[in-house]
């Protein structure tokens, strides 16, 4: 009797998932395949009276448009408090001003790659020609200028929000949005002030520190959801755009997805190889970041996945990957600032029977390579494109002909943004000898969203004035995405 009580009270072993089902990579693909399906079964349902969306695409709908608004809501601390980091922690990191240029120096060769490739893109698959179509009425081919693009970088408001009212039925309806390029300029400003304050900025530093650690872990819970926001982005995108869209700008598809495989997997592990480094190790560190960067859309909505997997798998030092990588967030942007702007202009001046010189396309370059943060990281590329089409003195009416398809195209340029803001902090800190070899090349065995170890939250409350120390301190005790 008392054998048979205690055999009761032993607990059966609780089955667990394998460890492939629990995998994020796993879920975001699982969700892909999902979203794919109920995103063809809405559109196959169609629309119901007076062309009112019917129930399975309203609820992708909100899911998708619900995650994203997650992400976007913690955009402006998010960039304030990571750019001021950034700037306080470089200045703990030996050669910092080395360090700043070299980042800045390839951010701007692997844009010039991409940009490149892009306009050789677009001059071999010739997207736009054939159209028999003219320029509209408004155009008057002028070129454009950098004035509106200069003044939009000096912000109305310390935030650089802007309140925009509509009347509707005797209503007042009023939205915030802010300039995600003003707020970096003002990050910027307040960070570089701070170091020259010195000792009296302190607090402050420490202060902005916790409110990072604080925004990163809110975002954090947004991206353990992410599987759940896939479904609902790709059904969506599925079921509003379907293949028709796709195909009537089908050559445009494939010479953007074309330029970003190009990019990717060609000219990244060129670059990776060259300086000694496995490719094998980078695409499977960084690889949780792309595929969070494809179906988020947003490159700063990425951010905290992109500079976990950059420190804990390629093995950039904390103090200098704080800085390098929320600066490439806001202005590293291969796949929306070099490769679409390229090809959407030539599709452009196709389109509407336009002949490009030599200097346009030089002119495209140089858009490319310093005009790139004004895609400040946010989901789409329309105010790179518009900058673009408004230098070369092409009609913003071709903004339109692509909105279309642009959810479609920037899940692809995203997640090529997000793999190059990793790439260049992994090569600049091995070409000044800073770079974890043995991090970079470890198993990946571990997961992404394990919680910080204590050093490393004492890191992030400590800030600026001990970052070093704490980076120092947590290098053996990291683990592996």
């Amino acid at each position: 009797m008392t054998s048979t009580a205690q055999n009761s009270t032993v607990r059966k072993p609780v089955r667990k998932l394998p460890k492939w089902a629990t995998s994020f990579g796993v879920q975001i693909i699982a969700a892909l395949i999902v979203g794919l399906i109920l995103g063809l079964i809405a559109k196959s349902i169609g629309t119901g009276p007076k062309a009112a969306p019917n129930g399975l695409d309203t609820t992708l709908t909100t899911i998708g448009s619900s995650y994203v608004s997650l992400l976007q809501a913690a955009v402006v601390p998010l960039i304030f408090t990571a750019v001021v980091s950034s700037i306080a922690n470089l200045s703990q990191v030996a050669n910092a001003a080395r360090l700043a240029w070299n980042t800045l120096l390839w951010f701007a060769i692997t844009a010039l790659i991409a940009v490149s490739i892009g306009i050789g893109l677009g001059l071999l698959f010739k997207p736009g020609a054939g159209t028999d179509k003219t320029a509209p009425a408004s155009y008057t081919g002028k070129t454009g200028d950098w004035w509106s693009f200069l003044t939009g970088l000096f912000p109305k408001n310390f935030l650089g929000l802007g309140a925009n009212s509509t009347v509707a039925q005797g209503a007042v309806t009023t939205s915030i949005s802010f300039n995600v390029l003003q707020i970096l300029v003002i990050a910027i400003v307040v960070g570089v002030a701070a170091l020259k304050v010195g000792k009296a900025a302190e607090p402050f530093l420490k202060l902005n520190a916790s409110a990072l650690a604080v925004i990163q872990k809110l975002l954090w819970w947004v991206i353990r959801v992410a599987p759940i926001g896939t479904v609902g982005l790709i059904g969506h995108a599925v079921s509003t755009y379907g293949w028709d869209t796709i195909g009537s700008l089908g050559k445009f598809t494939v010479a953007i997805y074309a330029g970003l495989v190009l990019v990717l997997f060609v000219v990244y592990p060129i670059l990776i190889r060259s300086h000694g480094l496995s490719i094998r190790a980078y695409f499977s560190g960084v690889w949780p970041a792309v595929q969070l960067g494809f179906v988020s859309r947003s490159s700063i909505g990425t951010l905290p996945l992109t500079q976990r997997v950059t420190e804990r798998n390629l093995g950039v030092p904390r103090g200098y990957a704080s800085f390098a990588v929320p600066l490439g967030a806001t202005t590293k942007m291969d796949g929306c600032a070099a490769i679409y702007p390229a090809v959407a202009a030539i599709f452009v001046a196709q389109f509407f029977g336009i002949h490009l010189d030599l200097t346009q396309y030089l002119l495209i370059v140089l858009v490319s390579v310093l005009g790139s943060a004004a895609t400040a990281g946010t989901t789409g590329a329309v105010v790179m494109l518009t900058l673009t089409l408004s230098t070369l003195g092409l009609p913003l009416a071709g903004v339109g002909l692509l909105l279309a398809i642009d959810p479609i195209m920037d899940m692809g340029r995203t997640a090529v943004n997000v793999a190059g803001q990793a790439l260049v902090p992994t090569i600049v800190a091995k070409r000044q000898g800073i770079l974890d070899l043995a991090l970079y090349n470890a198993p990946r065995n571990g997961d992404p969203f394990a919680d910080d170890t204590p050093a490393e939250d004492a890191a992030a409350v400590a800030g600026a004035a001990d970052a070093a120390d704490a980076t120092s301190a947590r290098d053996g005790e990291l683990t592996r995405v």
